[in-house]
């Protein structure tokens, strides 16, 4: 999507999924992680992700949810961790296989 900006520029503008920005805060809010560093992982723009963290505070603010164990509790935040840290991988590969491909005969 394109969007024009005030002073004439365009440029392109990111549509994320609502479970995308529900996992991206939950990072946050779980992991106790800073803002800066789960959005240079997630490849976003930390204001963003900092608006999504608040909004997600809000919209659970009003409904707790069922009490979890402590084993549940972490059950989440490890995959969502886990996940952040194979999108990471998955890229640094994706990037020396274009390196080895460049430089093959």
């Amino acid at each position: 999507m394109i969007q024009e900006v005030d002073d004439g520029h365009k440029r392109l503008k990111r549509a994320y999924s609502p479970q995308f920005l529900a996992e991206a805060a939950q990072l946050v809010v779980v992991s106790g992680r800073p803002i800066t560093h789960v959005a240079k992982e997630l490849g976003i723009i930390d204001q963003t992700l900092d608006v999504w963290v608040k909004a997600w505070r809000v919209e659970n603010a009003a409904s707790p949810g069922p009490d979890l164990s402590p084993e549940q509790s972490l059950e989440p935040r490890e995959a969502l961790s886990e996940n952040a840290r194979l999108r990471i991988e998955n890229e640094f590969l994706k990037k020396a296989a274009a390196f080895f491909a460049r430089t093959q005969p």
